[in-house]
């Protein structure tokens, strides 16, 4: 069987696939060590199995008013179908129609409306991601941006300022502007300005983040839950032993689905981590999974509820499909009396997502290993910003062409369908950490979301109990960065403690961003002006302990395509061929560097190696 998957592996490796996609064996002077086919696919799916979630949470029938007021405290994972989408509440009793028949009807079309959409743009820009960007990367309609465009921007069944059908137009320019940021290279480049203290924190705030959405109800085990004299507290409730939101003391982890995930989708999974097994979180996911589908067993999905019996119901279907009817380009233009309140829903939208697939991006590529220590940036950064709302460095004009349709992908194309804006999804830590390297991770993540639209009913019955385990253990995968963070010295331990902390207490990156880099700002700002008031006579102990940040980050602030294009390159959409190497350059770093390879030196930065082809060799063959 082994001999059988290495051949395999070889066979693709030497292709185009393989060299297209840089796996290991295939010759590219920057092919990625640790890649392999089937491990990529494997990879994809861990990714797919972890965000399959989206689609259950977002097959929650608004009539479920239990589950919702579950949900709603413990996680931004909000319902779009809460915001009431494009039905019409005539009711003038109730402003909110929670009662109304007919709307409740019209809600559970647009119900199935959103499950299609959510499951159709997470597959073409999670697809686009890969084939276009090479990153491990999956993206889907992010879910803290769900919660506010559902409860501030549109509010609660369209109670607030701006009519859902006005967001989305919102939303839909913001992709367009978007494109333009990412085309001048301003979001490549404030990733790479961020200090290193602070990028460092955001992926160990992600793992946090991960492990509270993996502890909590509505994608987890359900060991949390919300409280009034404490911010979180003990949970394990059973859901319908809660008492206003609260789990009582004599029912505190008592659920047995939760004892279900933790050993069987925990404790397994984690065991088989430690021997290295292939496919240990699928397995994991997959196990938890096929016990709570039987109905008749305390751990059962589908309890003999009006809840438990729709979703029995749905699940039996097993092959269906539901085509958008009420929530497709449904945009209006008219800006009436909202202008204020559309241009305040346009500037949340952007700098949220800016700042939150910013540090996402960057978080998951380093967790990849797939971050260049020099340029602060990774390879294929401006398509994969383009596809999530989007740059290319590409290999051609016709790509930059086709790069730039892809715009409307990720952001405007969603809006299209009904749907909030859409970013990368931090549950790529899945695939990463199953090891994914390359964007047939993503791709492959992508194509399961295709399929997932017409088996919506198995993929959205992975209960979230299933998967809550698996994010948790990603998280403390991911929070191993924090040893790289430099604790010496307060002006970058405090901003960087302050990212981390904010991130999943606010269940918001962006918010986990703003404050430490506003605490950075803060802190180094005010001691640069005290010593140059001093003469250099005040200088704080240990300061020279300090990680050096500069505005004039090496690659510049316009991307490549723009800096040819401004030196007169004709061929400007062609990068530069890297100057070749006689012998063996050092790089800053404990284990960067170059080491000899037979005629060919081997970059390696940050673990990864490049292979560099010599003067002395016109052509290179991977040893």
């Amino acid at each position: 069987m082994v001999e059988y998957t290495t051949r395999i592996n070889d066979a693709v490796a030497r292709s185009i696939v393989g060299r297209r996609f840089r796996l290991q064996g295939s010759g590219h002077r920057k092919e990625r060590m640790g890649s392999r086919f089937l491990t990529e696919i494997r990879a994809g799916l861990a990714t797919f199995f972890a965000m399959a979630y989206i689609i259950s949470v977002r097959l929650k029938p608004l009539l479920t008013t239990i589950i919702v007021a579950l949900i709603v405290p413990q996680v931004n994972a909000s319902i779009m179908t809460d915001s009431g989408g494009p039905c019409v509440c005539t009711n003038s009793t109730d402003p909110t129609c929670a009662n109304d028949v007919d709307y409740s009807l019209c809600l559970s079309v647009i119900n199935r409306d959103f499950v299609t959409g959510t499951a159709a743009i997470a597959a073409l820009t999670s697809f686009c991601m890969g084939l276009f960007a090479n990153m491990p990367i999956a993206l889907a309609p992010g879910m803290g941006l769900n919660a506010y465009f559902t409860y501030t921007v549109v509010g609660f069944h369209g109670s607030g300022p701006v009519s859902y059908k006005l967001a989305l137009t919102a939303v839909f320019v913001e992709g367009f502007v978007f494109v333009g940021l990412s085309l001048l290279g301003l979001r490549q480049w404030l990733a790479r300005a961020i200090p290193a203290s602070i990028k460092l924190a955001s992926g160990v705030g992600i793992g946090l983040y991960l492990t509270i959405i993996g502890l909590a109800y509505s994608a987890g085990i359900g060991a949390i839950t919300g409280a009034v004299d404490t911010p979180l507290e003990l949970a394990g409730c059973r859901p319908e032993d809660m008492v206003d939101n609260l789990c009582p003391g004599s029912a505190k982890m008592r659920n047995p689905t939760m004892w279900i995930g933790i050993f069987c989708g925990g404790m397994l999974t984690a065991i088989l981590l430690t021997y290295r097994v292939k496919g240990a979180i699928i397995a994991g996911i997959a196990l938890v999974s096929i016990i709570s589908w039987p109905r008749p067993t305390p751990v059962t999905y589908f309890p003999h509820t009006a809840v438990g019996d729709d979703a029995f119901d749905f699940f039996k279907k097993v092959v269906t499909f539901h085509g958008i009817e009420k929530t497709l380009n449904v945009q209006t233009w008219s800006l009436g009396g909202a202008g204020g309140q559309f241009g305040l829903a346009f500037i949340t939208f952007l700098y949220v997502d800016i700042l939150d697939c910013t540090g996402t991006l960057y978080s998951m590529a380093r967790f990849a290993g797939a971050i260049d220590e020099r340029t602060q940036d990774f390879e294929g950064s401006a398509v994969a910003y383009l596809v999530d709302g989007k740059q290319i460095r590409p290999p051609g004009l016709d790509l930059l062409v086709s790069t730039n349709t892809n715009i409307a992908f990720g952001i405007s194309i969603g809006s299209l369908f009904g749907l909030s804006p859409v970013t990368a999804f931090i549950e790529s830590g899945a695939g990463i950490s199953e090891g994914g390297k390359t964007g047939l991770t993503a791709m492959t993540t992508g194509f399961c979301f295709f399929i997932s639209v017409f088996f919506a009913p198995i993929f959205a019955s992975i209960p979230p109990w299933a998967t809550g385990c698996t994010l948790i253990i990603v998280g403390a995968m991911m929070t191993k960065a924090a040893a790289d963070i430099n604790w010496r010295y307060i002006g970058d331990a405090l901003p960087a403690f302050i990212t981390l902390a904010v991130m999943p207490f606010t269940y918001s990156i962006a918010y986990g961003l703003i404050a430490g880099i506003i605490t950075y700002i803060i802190l180094n700002t005010t001691v640069w002006i005290i010593e140059k008031a001093s003469g250099g006579r005040i200088v704080p102990e240990g300061k020279e302990l300090k990680d050096p940040w500069s505005y004039k980050i090496q690659g510049g602030l316009l991307p490549g395509w723009v800096t040819r294009l401004l030196k007169g390159k004709k061929d400007f959409w062609h990068e530069d061929e890297p100057v070749p190497l006689s012998s063996v350059t050092s790089i800053s770093g404990h284990d960067d560097g170059y080491k000899m390879r037979g005629h060919n030196s081997v970059q390696v930065i940050s673990g990864i190696e490049r292979t560099v082809v010599s003067e002395e060799q016109p052509s290179h063959k991977q040893m």
